[in-house]
């Protein structure tokens, strides 16, 4: 995904997965819509929420865990409690020790993104905290969320 302002607005239709995700009361800022650092949570819910889901994270004693190194989001519409949002997630980069992941979010039925953004895993040792391979289980869950022909960005 670009960085620069002509980031064109992305569809449902790019995301190999769809996340159905809630905003809550508290999400909402003096503004009347939902501040901005609440789309990283959406971001980390949904990709985390896909891998524990498969089975490919257990969020108390998984040895390998991922940990956020780099994130970014462009905004397009606002959101607000209680519209309900959808997360489209897909694999944008595999590494042998990261991913980043694409994202987007959808307010109510809306064919086009409210914000879409990234986000990178490094995988490291639970205990030591030092890059290690990606575990064949998450390699199989990120498979499942390579874009096809049709949802390719």
């Amino acid at each position: 995904m670009s960085a620069d302002r002509t980031t064109p607005r992305e569809t449902r239709a790019a995301y190999p997965r769809l996340v159905p995700l809630a905003t809550r009361w508290g999400d909402n800022d003096v503004y009347g819509h939902v501040n901005n650092v609440v789309y990283y949570a959406f971001f980390d819910t949904a990709v985390n929420g896909l891998l524990v889901e498969a089975g490919a994270l257990d969020i108390a004693r998984s040895p390998v865990i991922g940990l956020v190194v780099e994130t970014g989001c462009r905004y397009f519409a606002p959101i607000a409690f209680p519209d309900r949002i959808t997360a489209g997630v897909r694999m944008a980069h595999l590494g042998r020790t990261s991913v980043r992941y694409e994202i987007a979010i959808f307010r109510e039925d809306e064919p086009d993104a409210a914000a879409q953004g990234h986000f990178i895993h490094v995988y490291v040792d639970r205990e030591t905290r030092r890059p290690v391979p990606l575990p064949e289980r998450v390699r199989a869950v990120l498979a499942e969320l390579v874009p096809g022909p049709s949802e390719a960005p």
